[in-house]
């Protein structure tokens, strides 16, 4: 079998470019705006634009232009993603998002489920501009990976009720949760460039454990990032009790004495700022014996590399490598 070589490439200024103007210029159905405002409001109080960036990328490994045959896809993947934001906020009854308030806080709980609701099917509208010879697979894709967001929510949900989570039932909801839609990202790009099966599966091999790395680097910065980087208050997950990397391993790597620590610790009062700072303080000393900061860095490198390991076997030379390399490093790159 002959490996092509790509040599058309869109650069990382040209992308960036581009998913600027296309949120900078989203439209959404006018009336009524009751429904549709709140779509405009996600939309407007912005996000890292990860999966749309990443797909006109795997995109622009075999191609040198932008229509609206990629840009309207890649924008379902922001929109899809921003309505699974809407209803987590709900589930969550979180007040906030990137600052400000909430659509079910802005809005109400009813209006924000009605508009979450079409802002998933607004997602589908979008997709439906993928140029005929791919539209099948992607919505394939899509519909799959929609699916399986659902999914990992559903496991995040049930997590709660339960006071340890085994290692491997975590991390297979992260990768429901976090790891599909990145990479549905990288092999829709693929996809509807007219990339070969065996790179799109790569890509999305690529786009799943980048995920997994994402989300674990996510969890590492809640406990030990700079809160001017990282955007929010440090400790949240520790205050929340919320299931993440760290307690997962602290728990399935500490003694019986650790454990009982743990579960004592989690179970303190937060009504104060000075009893959310004492039970952050408290877990945190058992992760320091446990040794979980080193535990988690080593995680994330792992699953960057396992990801570049399926970067490494596509067909687009060593410039399409350093392209996805730098994404990886951009993405986790948080952590160091």
């Amino acid at each position: 079998m002959i490996n092509i070589i790509y040599s058309a490439m869109i650069s990382e200024a040209k992308i960036s470019s581009a998913i600027k103007e296309l949120f900078d210029n989203i439209e959404f159905t006018k009336e009524p705006a009751g429904l549709y405002d709140p779509l405009r409001y996600m939309i407007a109080i912005g996000g890292k634009r990860i999966r749309p960036t990443l797909c006109l990328t795997t995109y622009g490994l075999y191609k040198d232009d932008l229509t609206e045959e990629i840009l309207q896809p890649a924008a379902a993947l922001e929109v899809f993603h921003s309505f699974t934001l809407i209803h987590d906020d709900i589930m969550d009854k979180s007040p906030l998002r990137r600052g400000v308030p909430t659509v079910w806080v802005k809005w109400k709980e009813d209006t924000a489920i009605l508009s979450g609701d079409v802002m998933s099917i607004d997602s589908y509208k979008r997709i439906a501009n993928a140029p005929a010879f791919a539209l099948k697979d992607v919505l394939k894709l899509f519909s799959t990976t929609a699916a399986e967001v659902c999914d990992g929510q559903q496991y995040d949900m049930d997590f709660e009720n339960v006071q340890q989570v085994p290692m491997e039932e975590y991390m297979n909801m992260i990768g429901l949760k976090t790891g599909v839609l990145i990479a549905c990202a990288a092999k829709m790009g693929a996809l509807i460039a007219g990339a070969s099966a065996e790179d799109c599966e790569n890509l999305y091999q690529y786009g799943y454990h980048l995920g997994l790395a994402f989300q674990v680097a996510d969890d590492y910065l809640d406990a030990y990032g700079d809160v001017k980087v990282f955007g929010k208050p440090i400790g949240g997950d520790i205050i929340n009790n919320k299931k993440c990397w760290l307690t997962t391993f602290a728990l399935e790597n500490g003694s019986e004495q650790d454990k009982k620590a743990i579960f004592d610790a989690l179970d303190m009062p937060v009504e104060t700022q000075e009893q959310k700072d004492a039970k952050v303080s408290a877990v945190m000393s058992i992760y320091e014996k446990l040794g979980v900061k080193d535990a988690a860095l080593k995680e994330i490198e792992k699953l960057n590399e396992k990801a570049l390991d399926y970067a490494k076997k596509l067909s687009v030379g060593e410039e399409g490598f350093e392209i996805l390399s730098a994404f990886a490093k951009k993405l986790v790159g948080r952590t160091k």
